[in-house]
């Protein structure tokens, strides 16, 4: 796995999912996402438990194809996986993983605000919806919950904010705590905070629920929180 180097030098772009950050994202998620590679696994836990033959579970934002790489690896039932990225250089290493591990996971070029739901299980976005204008995210989750089976879960993780300024500044602090001890330099943490400025839009949990809840879905429960990261459960 290479290491995440892309802030060490000056900026000179809003951030993006290019060919630099598709190189180093696996590291960079695993260093920059407190208890990631844990969240990944208690949403895949969940998924095992209503586990059938050709259930089908999409993930959106799939990037390199970690998460569904590691779904596959622990099934013991198959599934109709798939994922879809609008980065062809994040795909471009998803196939050549998913190849490499000789994993059938159908992965996709597609926006997701305009990508045809239908008749899916599970839902995944991982950190994704946070990179969604906010003006169309409800939209999203909407179209999202409307291609769910009756039963289905729209399972997703995403960086939040505290209406309390005071405490969400606490949060920050505590979170660039840990991201230096992750071996991030003060600069690095700097120019990723600069890059991803106006590009990574987050809620607060509250919002995200009535989001969920206003898109239709049943039920909307929380299974993680540290500090501003928070994993979301909504049941159709």
């Amino acid at each position: 796995m290479e290491k995440d180097d892309v802030f060490t030098k000056p900026i000179e772009k809003k951030f993006e999912f290019d060919e630099a950050v598709a190189s180093v994202f696996d590291d960079m998620l695993s260093r920059s996402v407190p208890f990631y590679d844990e969240v990944r696994g208690l949403i895949i836990s969940l998924i095992l438990a209503e586990a059938r033959e050709g259930m089908k579970v999409l993930d959106l934002g799939s990037s390199t194809a970690k998460f569904l790489l590691d779904l596959h690896s622990k099934a013991e039932v198959t599934m109709q996986l798939k994922g879809i990225d609008n980065s062809p250089a994040m795909l471009e290493r998803a196939r050549q993983k998913s190849q490499a591990f000789g994993a059938n996971i159908d992965l996709e070029l597609a926006d997701m605000l305009t990508y045809p739901y239908e008749k899916e299980d599970v839902i995944v976005a991982n950190y994704t919806l946070q990179f969604i204008r906010p003006m169309q995210r409800l939209d999203l989750v909407k179209r999202i919950y409307e291609g769910l089976n009756e039963d289905g879960m729209f399972i997703f993780s995403e960086k939040v904010v505290f209406e309390d300024k005071k405490f969400d500044k606490q949060m920050i602090d505590i979170y660039y705590d840990y991201k230096k001890a992750q071996g991030y330099s003060e600069y690095e943490i700097a120019q990723k905070r600069e890059a991803l400025e106006n590009v990574l839009i987050p809620f607060t949990i509250d919002e995200n629920i009535r989001m969920c809840e206003e898109a239709g879905f049943g039920s909307v429960d929380t299974i993680f929180q540290w500090a501003n990261f928070v994993t979301f459960v909504a049941k159709k």
